[in-house]
């Protein structure tokens, strides 16, 4: 079945979206999402065909978004920020007919060779001039009904391009089947099961596949108001959950972090009043953040755990109060093992990496079998890289990636291990740790340090002070001071990028 049909059951007068100001009813939705369905089709998509969406979270999303799947055509969403010779690298990997390209990402694809990355068709939104020149997107829009597509659960919808924390980024495969199964998944979370009387905060980015499905999809599958937010900005962000009556609202750490920094005469205690749902993903959450965050606003937050390959959610915390610093428990139809080094299940409280089972499960990385069998095992267990225990309770804490993992001396360091007791010293702001080839040991740990306002950092005393922390195989043996780690739009730290 298409995936388009999450939005055929709710009533035609229901509010869908919320963009700029604007409200598109469900009723309206379905028709701008038919009308594209019928430009794309007469643009020369046919089933299978990419079109590439370089576009933010405005109402022309979800649209082109939706049309294009009706069209029976895969989506690949591209960050809209993305430089040209990262843009340039995704299109020719998926060489798609026809590329809809928003104003923020203009300058960047008008660097674009379009002949090389096989590109036939480039729409624009009204106002955005390109080199090279476009159709106007208003051009898709076109009034004579067609029937939508018949897809296949096998069918690929959305080519999704992972984080890359293991090597260069892959485009993921993810079907419409993929995609379904993981929204029924979770709204099988009796304490986090969303409605039409919910309105759905989606300010995290939309090539991302927590903003995509997690967020957006969600929303729309539900019923609920998706209320578009271009760009996180901590202040702005709480008067929209106060004008909106926000009730649900999915974040990463940073936002938790910036909302939890603003002062109170900015942010008071009840801003996030009428959030019954609060979650938090992408990246791990630091317990004592969210602490903080409860103590001050009075909402818990429930940390989930996900990955582009599993569309995305695996795990979700058991709301309203979440097991303080876990990912929680597997959703409904998902299984999952924690597993030592010989494939083995481990004990309790024994670290070991997970691995996923499923009908989220994607299909495979995009023209590369090979990747795609290392990640999945013959017995379709998608092998994560990321470590966790689980407790006695069956909830699982992570820990660290295993692809991130420091061996010094034959001893295993995590990352984040290190990362925690840094961030315990005073004068650290952020912290973020490597693994640095070392001619006696293998390897030997390497940390990236920001300061907090106005304070002096000395590397020995840093290094000393994680001696009362950590085992000494475990500390750092060279400290760099920076201004900034670098991050995803999502948050999620690019460890790769220190060095």
């Amino acid at each position: 079945m298409n995936l388009i049909s999450i939005i055929d059951s709710h009533p035609a007068d229901s509010p869908a979206l919320i963009s700029a100001g604007e409200v598109t009813t469900f009723g309206a939705l379905r028709q701008q999402c038919a009308a594209v369905t019928a430009g794309l089709i007469a643009a020369g998509v046919q089933p299978g065909d990419r079109v590439a969406l370089l576009l933010s979270a405005t109402w022309y999303f979800p649209v082109a978004h939706l049309g294009a799947l009706g069209a029976g055509a895969i989506v690949v969403p591209l960050n809209p920020q993305s430089p040209t010779v990262e843009l340039q690298r995704q299109l020719d990997a998926v060489t798609p007919l026809l590329v809809i390209v928003g104003p923020s990402a203009a300058r960047a694809f008008d660097g674009i060779d379009r002949q090389q990355a096989g590109i036939s068709t480039v729409c624009t939104p009204e106002g955005v001039a390109l080199e090279g020149g476009s159709v106007p997107f208003e051009d898709l829009l076109v009034t004579a009904p067609v029937a939508t597509v018949e897809r296949a659960d096998t069918d690929v919808a959305v080519l999704m391009f992972t984080s890359g924390t293991a090597g260069s980024p892959r485009a993921a495969m993810l079907t419409h089947g993929n995609l379904r199964a993981n929204i029924e998944q979770m709204q099988s979370q009796p304490t986090a099961t969303i409605g039409r009387d919910d309105t759905v905060l989606c300010v995290l980015p939309l090539h991302h596949i927590y903003g995509l499905n997690a967020t957006l999809h969600l929303a729309l599958a539900a019923g609920a108001r998706t209320l578009l937010v271009q760009r996180f900005d901590p202040v702005s962000s709480i008067e929209s959950i106060k004008r909106h009556g926000v009730t649900v609202l999915a974040g990463v750490p940073p936002m938790y972090d910036a909302w939890g920094a603003l002062p109170a005469d900015v942010a008071p205690p009840d801003s996030f009043a009428s959030v019954r749902i609060m979650v938090s993903g992408a990246s791990r959450l630091d317990p004592l953040v969210a602490r903080q965050f409860t103590e001050r606003y009075g909402n818990s937050i429930g940390e989930g755990y996900g990955l582009t390959e599993a569309s995305p959610t695996v795990t979700g915390a058991v709301l309203p109060s979440p097991r303080s610093g876990t990912i929680g428990l597997p959703l409904p139809g998902v299984s999952v093992r924690v597993v030592d080094t010989s494939g083995d299940d481990v004990v309790v409280g024994d670290p070991g990496e997970i691995w996923v089972s499923g009908p989220n499960v994607f299909s495979g990385y995009w023209n590369d079998p090979q990747a795609t069998a290392a990640a999945v095992d013959p017995k379709g267990w998608l092998h994560t890289g990321d470590i966790a225990v689980v407790d006695a309770h069956g909830q699982l804490t992570l820990v660290d990636r295993v692809k991130d993992l420091i061996i010094v001396s034959g001893f295993n360091v995590y990352p984040a291990e290190v990362e925690e007791a840094l961030a315990a010293h005073p004068g650290i702001l952020q912290a973020a740790v490597v693994g640095v080839a070392h001619p006696h040991t293998g390897e030997t740990v390497t940390a990236f340090v920001v300061p907090k306002p106005d304070r002096m950092l000395d590397e020995d005393e840093v290094i000393e002070f994680c001696s009362t922390q950590l085992a000494r195989y475990k500390c750092p043996t060279k400290v760099t001071v920076v201004g900034e780690l670098p991050r995803q739009p999502s948050g999620k730290l690019l460890r790769r990028n220190l060095i």
